[in-house]
């Protein structure tokens, strides 16, 4: 199994698909990364030598990506600036709501979290 980055990318899938499990690069960029580093299409995972990963390694490394840790920290960080202003953003994500507008009436229920029935209770006599 090959490790790019602290990540263990999964050895049965294509190159340009295993690149996708470490954080920060998507379809787009993992495409980018094999054509420059000049890696066929059909290569699997397992077949990376040493050369291939360098290769890899150095791409990233010239185009100045932010991945994995950094990438984090700074999501990180920009979600603690907008909770320390207090801005309207910031309160959602404070809250766990939904954060971009959607409708909270109904749906919501991945950002809200599992219901909590609130119901009358029984009179005590």
């Amino acid at each position: 199994m090959a490790r790019l980055l602290g990540v263990d990318i999964p050895n049965n899938k294509r190159v340009e698909y295993a690149l996708r499990y470490i954080y920060g690069i998507g379809p787009a960029r993992a495409k980018l990364i094999c054509e420059a580093a000049h890696i066929p299409e059909e290569m699997r995972a397992q077949d990376l030598n040493e050369e291939h990963i360098n290769e890899i390694m150095k791409v990233i490394a010239e185009k100045k990506f932010k991945l994995e840790g950094d990438l984090r920290r700074d999501v990180m960080s920009n979600l603690k600036r907008l909770t320390a202003i207090k801005s309207y953003r910031g309160l959602r994500h404070m809250r766990g709501l939904p954060v971009r507008g959607q409708r909270t009436s109904t749906n919501a229920r991945t950002r809200k979290g599992k219901r909590k029935t609130v119901g009358v209770g029984q009179k005590s006599e």
